[in-house]
């Protein structure tokens, strides 16, 4: 396969072709080692001349024309050209800059551009004043492959200098950090922005690291048997997805749906909530979910519209008996009609058939109502359920490889190809893709971590974004998949050369991708700036170093002072030897010093800080970085 050509004023009908990201206006990293591979005229001589020596190099392209150089990069500098010839021409690059170079990855809270679709804080004034010449912006094309290629496609003629025009469809993280990078250190910053919303850390690792973490065996397999073959893979799937969804759809629906039915198949449960948190732990299948509601007389034979935020995965559902609506997308709002001659006065029966597939599942937390000609009926509340079909009884189901969550495929695709770019370090903010796996991503995120510095080395810094805030507040959540996640990203910081900014302060409990990107490229910054440019700065918050009891109290000792944004400190969850968590009182002891207890809890044992999906703790350090969520029993 040919690399893309860099194309550059100056080239004279040349036959060189350089990987993509070797463009006009690139910046190189400083002092480092920048490894071209490219083709030539089959057999001839090339010869490099980059503009900070006087000393060519050259290299000897072989019989398919394919060379590789070695070329020593500069200190922070420039602008420089860098000529390639060979027998046919020369390709000249122009206004190359040489500085500190980071790669910025992850989901869509990195591909959240500073206008574009996501519009970060003041994205107006931002852009407007976004005129910087010594930072640089490379954006990768999202894509996927099912072996590693040889080069990465990327937006227009590749490195940008940083302007309005440039700047607007960019990752607003990974601009805000090369802006302050550059003020700071005062020489020129490229970021690299190789992201792709909504995707799990698995597609952005290799299959090497893969085969060591537990839960994908049949998705290696299914690569392995296809040869990494597109077509092969597509139709071996097509083939098992037909016959597993023919044994999850086998099963008989032997009750009346009009009716509410009893027995010991029916169970209580509280809606809308995922069904892992409360009566159905691990469980992926089908479940049928009922309740009844009454309609006035003045309201019967009238329209009525039964509204959730999200039922997760599927569902089909029915009032009084006849299917009114269904829906396969996981998180879109169910919005049904019910005709006026299916509503009745008095009791009305309301049946929701739910087909999880993995992670959560259920009537997600949000609006649940019914309205008929102006009346709001909640549906919150306790409903009655009963599986009709479990998962785990099958064997695991197929995963569909035509979507970018696919393992393997970032990586091979927009990662890999990169490896001969030398970098000075590596942002990453990902992880709502793998919430409800926090036990798997513990192991995956080191194992992610680990693969690519195989590719850029074994000290490369990695610094990373816990995740904020999200969903309904809940003052007690011991059981919150996101703070599960939250925990296993931290457990990372095991491994050297790895940094968290702590963003849990910076969410929005209804978007999961919060605009105040500024911030969280500022906590990022400052590791950077502390861990790798010496800088006198406090990168991380105040931490918790040891819990005892304390009569009927637990005492916790921090690193480093302490203090709350409001006069009452809020976020703390306690609970006995019997695991049973509840909301507790804080006492400040002096700046580094806390007394929690509950009246409930007379022995406490365990204590969690800020510990919910999106939790309300207010403890910040002096600098006003805010303490990361913690527990002791994790």
């Amino acid at each position: 396969m040919l690399l893309v050509a860099a194309l550059a004023v100056g080239s004279a009908n040349a036959s060189i072709t350089l990987p993509s990201y070797i463009t006009d206006n690139m910046i190189v990293q400083q002092n480092s080692i920048l490894t071209v591979e490219g083709y030539a005229a089959p057999g001839s001589k090339v010869t490099v001349r980059p503009g900070w020596t006087n000393k060519p190099l050259t290299a000897k392209a072989d019989g398919n024309g394919s060379f590789t150089l070695k070329v020593k990069t500069p200190p922070a500098g420039g602008p420089y050209s860098i000529a390639f010839e060979d027998t046919d021409g020369t390709v000249r690059l122009e206004n190359i800059l040489s500085g500190e170079v980071w790669l910025c990855s992850g989901q869509s809270n990195m591909e959240f551009p500073v206008e574009g679709w996501g519009k970060a804080m003041d994205y107006d004034h931002e852009v407007a004043t976004a005129q910087h010449p010594d930072i640089r912006l490379l954006k990768v094309k999202q894509n996927m492959a099912f072996s590693p290629k040889e080069d990465v496609e990327v937006d227009g003629e590749g490195w940008q200098i940083c302007s309005p025009a440039s700047v607007a469809d960019f990752s607003a993280v990974a601009y805000f950090f090369a802006r302050e990078l550059s003020e700071e250190l005062k020489v020129p910053v490229g970021v690299i922005d190789t992201s792709y919303g909504g995707t799990p850390a698995e597609a952005w690792t290799s299959a090497e690291a893969l085969g060591a973490i537990p839960g994908f065996e049949q998705q290696l397999t299914a690569l392995k048997e296809a040869g990494y073959d597109a077509d092969t893979l597509y139709e071996n799937y097509d083939k098992k997805i037909e016959a597993w969804m023919a044994l999850a759809k086998s099963y008989k629906v032997d009750f009346d749906m009009a009716v509410m039915q009893s027995g010991d198949n029916w169970k209580e449960i509280a809606v809308p909530g995922y069904w892992e948190q409360s009566v159905l732990p691990d469980f992926d299948g089908t479940v049928c979910l009922q309740r009844t509601i009454e309609i006035p007389a003045d309201k019967a034979g009238k329209v009525l519209e039964l509204k959730f935020q999200a039922i997760d995965d599927e569902d089909e559902t029915y009032f009084n008996g006849r299917l009114v609506g269904k829906c396969s997308w996981h998180n879109a709002p169910r919005n049904y009609s019910v005709p006026g001659d299916l509503v009745k006065a008095g009791t009305n029966v309301i049946s929701v058939k739910v087909t999880d597939f993995g992670a959560e599942g259920g009537i997600v937390p949000g609006v649940a109502e019914a309205v008929v000609d102006g009346l709001s009926i909640p549906l919150s509340g306790t409903w009655q359920y009963s599986i009709l079909k479990d998962f785990s009884q099958l064997p695991p189901k197929p995963v569909s490889p035509r979507w970018p969550n696919y393992p393997t495929v970032l990586y091979n695709a927009m990662i890999s190809p990169l490896k001969n770019m030398p970098l000075k370090g590596v942002l990453w903010y990902q992880g709502c893709a793998n919430v409800g796996r926090d036990r798997q991503y513990e192991s995956l995120f080191k194992a992610l971590i680990n693969d690519w510095r195989k590719l850029w080395g074994e000290q490369t810094p990695f610094y990373f974004v816990q995740l904020a805030g999200y969903l309904q507040p809940l003052p007690v959540q011991p059981n919150s998949p996101w703070a599960a996640l939250r925990n296993a990203q931290a457990k990372a910081l095991e491994l050297e050369n790895t940094g968290m900014a702590v963003a849990i302060d910076l969410g929005n409990p209804v978007d999961i991708h919060p605009k105040n990107k500024k911030d969280v490229a500022h906590r990022l910054a400052l590791i950077a700036l502390n861990r790798d440019y010496g800088k006198d700065c406090i990168y991380q918050s105040p931490r918790c170093i040891s819990v005892k009891p304390s009569g009927n109290s637990l005492e916790l000792k921090f690193d480093a002072p302490i203090h709350s944004s409001t006069n009452a400190i809020t976020g703390f969850i306690i609970a006995g030897a019997d695991g049973v968590f509840t909301t507790a009182t804080p006492v400040a002891v002096d700046d580094c010093t806390l007394l929690i207890s509950a009246p409930s809890v007379s022995k406490p044992a365990f204590v969690r800080y800020n510990w919910a999906d999106d939790p309300c703790g207010n403890l910040y350090g002096p600098t006003g970085l805010p303490v990361a969520p913690f527990a002791n029993d994790k």
